[in-house]
């Protein structure tokens, strides 16, 4: 059984929009799109008078390097966020489908699901945030074709390993797509779940370069999967997802000089992350500092929403996630320069002082 199979049948049958940059290329008078003769001011020789490519070749080819996979198992698109919405418009049938998800985990998928009127199964992460595989598979319906995974997960920062990542893809063979989402995986000690994809068709990974790449503004974020799912999603996205901007910020970031500063970056954030874990665990109002793989701790507090006033206050703002299912008391906080982390601790111990 092919994966596509499980995808709506009418997507499958449709016609694509075929856009003008697509039906032709590389032609030096370019007088079929419409587009206006002149660049604009402050284009600084991007050409953006002109509709850019809808997956261009050079980003994607230093993306699928960058990832491990081949250039025709990678779609770029507007953040993962985008892949995530093309892959429940693709899968599910409104009214009638559904995806299945591990609270709490990332708020995307379930709004997604929402907007396409699919079902969502909920399947509680365990008590230590970890994932529990039988009780996934147990909750799963016929109606589920997707089933999101994110590693490490947002917003406790735990890490999903490899073999519970095969045991879910290979239980799921002919009932669902597999989505593992690494946004954070840059944080972590783990490896891609991507060399997986050429082993199991069911197997979908996201990846973005809006956090260890500092791209967020950009909006550059990734889904690599077997061709024939690329070439799906490629039917309904837009026809120039791509700002010719975004691309050169990131094809600067991938350069070998971005590369060099991300890594030191990371660095950073790896020390600062340990450091940050041990003084906020040492305070006397924190009740425990979940331990984390990503760029952010989830801490609990004796009492969370003076906590976030306080810091809210002093012009520090973090994430409140006490509406999230086992986290009532919990702020997650993100790393950041090592400045700003000194100050949120200064805070703190005035806080609770």
């Amino acid at each position: 059984m092919s994966v596509l199979e499980l995808a709506r049948p009418e997507i499958r049958a449709m016609q694509p929009y075929s856009s003008a940059r697509m039906e032709a290329s590389g032609g030096q008078t370019m007088l079929n799109a419409n587009e206006s003769a002149w660049a604009p001011p402050g284009d600084h020789s991007l050409g953006c008078n002109r509709y850019p490519d809808p997956q261009p070749h050079e980003l994607v080819d230093a993306l699928a390097t960058l990832y491990g996979v081949r250039s025709a198992q990678i779609l770029v698109g507007r953040g993962s966020d985008e892949a995530i919405d093309l892959l429940v418009r693709a899968f599910c049938r409104a009214g009638e489908d559904a995806i299945a998800i591990q609270p709490p985990t990332f708020g995307m998928y379930a709004v997604c699901a929402r907007v396409q009127n699919a079902a969502i199964v909920e399947v509680p992460l365990a008590a230590d945030f970890t994932l529990d595989v039988e009780a996934v598979l147990a909750a799963l319906t016929p109606a589920v074709k997707l089933v999101f995974v994110c590693t490490p997960n947002n917003p406790t920062g735990q890490l999903v390993s490899q073999g519970d990542v095969e045991r879910l893809a290979t239980a799921l063979s002919g009932r669902a797509l597999l989505v593992v989402d690494e946004a954070y995986l840059e944080f972590a000690d783990a490896l891609s779940m991507a060399p997986l994809i050429d082993r199991y068709d069911n197997l979908a990974v996201l990846r973005t370069l809006s956090k260890a790449w500092a791209l967020a503004g950009a909006r550059i974020g990734s889904l690599l999967a077997r061709e024939e799912v690329i070439g799906l999603l490629r039917r309904i996205m837009a026809p120039y997802p791509l700002p010719r901007p975004c691309v050169a910020l990131a094809l600067e970031a991938l350069s070998s000089a971005g590369q060099a500063e991300a890594r030191t970056h990371l660095a950073t954030v790896r020390e600062q992350r340990a450091s940050m874990a041990a003084a906020l665990a040492a305070l006397p109002g924190v009740r425990e500092v979940l331990p984390s793989q990503a760029n952010f701790l989830a801490v609990r507090f004796d009492d969370a929403g003076e906590v976030y006033r306080r810091l809210l206050g002093a012009g520090i703002v973090v994430r409140d996630v006490r509406r999230y299912p086992q986290l009532g008391d919990a702020l997650r906080i993100t790393i950041g320069s090592t400045a700003e982390n000194a100050r949120v601790l200064t805070v703190l111990q005035d806080v609770f002082a």
